[in-house]
Parts: structure tokens; sequence; C-alpha cells
């Protein structure tokens, strides 16, 4: 054989001969993504958003995380509580989608199904999809995740304040590739049942403690298994098909926020996977070209759960109110969350990241009966602004926030519906915060229900 050209070979690639059956790409890049998000810390109120875009989707999808999400939202007076379940379930005329990126505890989902279905959510199962790329959590990871904060408490005197939902031992078995999936269950279940016992035993070696009653847990699973059947898909071709068949409208319900990030969080106290707008492509098999809209949610205020870094806090009377007024307990874990002063640092941060095309800002309601109210503009350290977000935990400990203060408009803004009906210093700390970050605020949430988001454009 030749190594080297001639010139006959160069024609015959310069005119190659036609290639029949071939069909031409289509010019269009398929149907339009719309991502919601969390901007902080969490809770920021995505399940309203969410909700009301998914009134007029086709489709909802979740792409992370697992039951250590929650998402509350209320409908005609009745308040349903999601942990795994898409806040889009809820339309009766949309599909939800549970992504590849999703960790599923079986007990967990039907549990969570059947709970909202006394209250009134009918069908639901039917309206389900999940898909067979899907990471399983088992009830031994749940017991390995609460090990894990005991061994973390004893050895360095903090825990990373987990859900103890089994979450990131789910994630570490996938990362190590012993994790078992949706279609793994459904697929030799006695070849599933040799891999489930071998993933016990690896994590018994690790922490001798644990006891779990594996043929009683095989059993369960099986039933589980079968139940779940008629709702799974192969999740990349369902949303292929989605994405490039006739006009829909989809919607991605981020679970977590941009601060909890496995990558661009608060690290280690983050969740264990990528809440940032990249877990949708990942999570779901969406390509990048197929994001559209990206909807930021954070609150008039900041807060979050568990412990780590929190440069806005405020552990005095202001801290109090707000926690107290908002209501603020964790819907996954019942834990008071921590409350203070809105970050925009924090928020240009998520913004840097996800690129938003706007901002639903919720709870304003909340700041009705202040008679000031702060905003962090910056972060100084040892004196000087930074201009970037700190990596290191140390260093975000250590910074001055920079604040700017507005007057309270004193003034019960929940039955505002429109943008007319805010007092004039309520619109001036909202328009501060669009021009600060740069990013236009779509909606105004000043209550609980779907009408109290006040749409701006």
């Amino acid at each position: 054989m030749s190594l080297t050209w001639s010139a006959k070979d160069h024609k015959s690639y310069t005119n190659p001969p036609a290639v029949t059956g071939l069909k031409r790409p289509r010019n269009d890049t398929g149907n339009k993504v719309t991502v919601v998000l969390g901007a902080q810390w969490g809770d920021e109120g995505k399940g309203k958003v969410v909700d009301l875009l998914a009134t007029e989707a086709d489709l909802v999808c979740r792409c992370q995380g697992g039951n250590n999400a929650g998402h509350t939202v209320v409908v005609d007076g009745k308040e349903y509580d999601f942990h795994l379940l898409p806040s889009g379930i809820i339309n009766s005329k949309s599909i939800s989608l549970i992504g590849n990126g999703v960790v599923i505890h079986l007990p967990g989902l039907f549990e969570e199904g059947d709970k909202n279905e006394k209250k009134g959510l009918k069908g639901w199962d039917k309206r389900l999809i999940v898909s067979d790329r899907a990471h399983l959590v088992f009830d031994f990871h749940q017991v390995v995740d609460g090990l894990q904060e005991t061994q973390r408490q004893a050895q360095e005197g903090k825990n990373i304040g987990t859900t103890k939902k089994g979450i990131g031992p789910t994630y570490s078995s996938k990362a190590s590739r012993t994790g078992l999936r949706v279609c793994d269950l459904l697929g030799d279940f006695k070849d599933f049942s040799a891999r489930f016992k071998n993933l016990v035993q690896q994590y018994q070696s690790m922490y001798p403690s644990l006891t779990v009653d594996v043929e009683d847990q095989l059993k369960k699973l099986k039933e589980y298994g079968e139940r779940l059947r008629p709702m799974v898909r192969d999740g990349v071709y369902y949303m292929y098909e989605a994405l490039h068949g006739p006009p829909k409208k989809i919607l991605v319900e981020g679970a977590n926020a941009a601060l909890l990030d496995i990558d661009f969080g608060t690290y280690p106290f983050v969740t264990s996977s990528n809440c940032t707008v990249g877990g949708a492509c990942t999570g779901l098999g969406i390509p990048p070209v197929n994001i559209g809209d990206v909807f930021g949610v954070s609150k008039a205020y900041t807060t979050r759960v568990g412990i780590g870094a929190f440069p806005t806090e405020q552990l005095n009377a202001v801290g109090e109110l707000l926690q107290t007024r908002g209501h603020e307990v964790g819907v996954t874990t019942g834990r008071k969350r921590r409350c203070g002063w809105l970050d925009l640092v924090i928020l240009k941060y998520a913004h840097m990241i996800n690129g938003f095309t706007a901002i639903a800002l919720t709870k304003l309601d909340i700041l009705d009966v202040l008679d000031e109210i702060k905003v962090g503009v910056a972060y100084k350290l040892n004196g000087k602004r930074i201009p970037h977000f700190p990596a290191n935990m140390e260093v975000l400990h250590k910074v001055e926030v920079e604040y700017e203060t507005f007057p309270g408009w004193k003034t019960d803004t929940s039955a505002a519906r429109k943008w007319n009906d805010l007092p004039a210093k309520a619109q001036n700390y909202i328009r501060f915060i669009e021009n600060h970050i740069g990013v236009p605020i779509k909606w105004v949430g000043v209550g609980k229900s779907r009408e109290c988001m006040i749409q701006m454009f």
C-alpha cells in the first residue's frame, strides 16, 4: 500500500462520487427550551415560576438533583409539595419528564405521588416519563448519607448539612461507575441483584455499622420497578423527538441553585450535581443550541439552609423578622433558614455562569414592614473591593459587604397585581437591582399563590 498521494488520489477526494440516500440536515435547530434556575442558595420560589410557565408548557423536565429538592406550589388554595416530581405535573395537559441527570429514590417518588394524589393531583403517573438512564437512590445510600454527616461532625467538628436523602452517596456511586440505573432495574433482574449486592458490600466495607436486608430490598425494588415500567422511556430519544418534532413549549425546572452547584457553589457546602445551566444539557441530553430563555429566580432578600459562608446574613432582629414573616423553613428538611439582605454580588456571579435573560424576584411583600432595606453591592477584602466571587470559603468568611440603603415603603404590597400597584419606593428598589446586575426583572412575587406573580413584560 502506497503512503504517498498521487494526482489520481487528489482528484478522487476533491470530486467524490455522489452519496445517495443521505438526508440533508435541517437548517432549523428545533424547539427552544426555557430553563428556570435558582440564583441564590435555593428556596427562591422556583416552583411558583415553573407553575406559572407550566400552564402553557407541553413538556416540563427535571434535569438534576433528587428528592433533596423541595418546591411548594399553591393552586386554587391547595398547597402541593414536590421533591422529585416536576412542578409541571399539576398541568393535566402537559407531560413531565425526569431526566437522566436526576437520581431517583423510588419509594420517595411513589410516596410523593400518592400523597399529592390525595390532595387532588389525579393521573400524575399517566403524565410522567422517567429516563432509563437515571440513577437509583437506594435506602442504604440514605443511611450512608447520615453516617457520613456524623463522621464529619466527629472528625472536623462540623458537617455539610445535607438533607440525608442519599443524594451525595448516589452521585458518588455514579462517578465511581458502580451505580445502578433505571434501565438496570428493568433489565435482567438476576444481573441487577448481583450488582446491588456488590454495591451493598462495598459500602459495608467502608461503614461496618451499615446493615441492609438485601433480599427484602430486592423484593421491594422489583415491585417498584414493575410500577415504574410503564413510565420509562429512552430519555435521549424522547428529548430529541420533542426538540425536532412539531412546535412545543418545553420547560426545564432546575432544582437547588447556583450557589449550591458542585463546581460553582460555596464548596464543600454544596449539592452533588450541576444546578447551573449546563446541568440542563447534560441532565437531559439537550444540545446548547436548543437552550432559549434562562430565567433566574431570586428572593428579594437572601436565605440559605445549613452551614457555610453567608456574607449578608443578619444575626439580629432583621434576620428573625425575615425568617418569621417569610415562613423560612426548609420544605425538605423542616430546618429554619438563615436570613439576610439581598446580595447582588451573588446574583451577578450566578448571571456570569448562567447568562440569565430575565429574573423573577419573589417575596417582595416580606419587606413591606421594614423602615429601611439594605442591598449588598460589593465585597471588600482588606479594605479593597474584589471584582470576583471568592472560590475559597475561608476568604468568603472574611469579606466585608458594602451596602446600599433604601427607605422602606411601609405599605402592604400583597394585593398588588401590576407594576403600577407597587409603591414608588418598591419600584425604585426593583429598578436598582435590575440596573446593578444588568438583567431585566420579568416577574415580581408578592404572595404564595399563582395570582401573586406580577408580570412586568
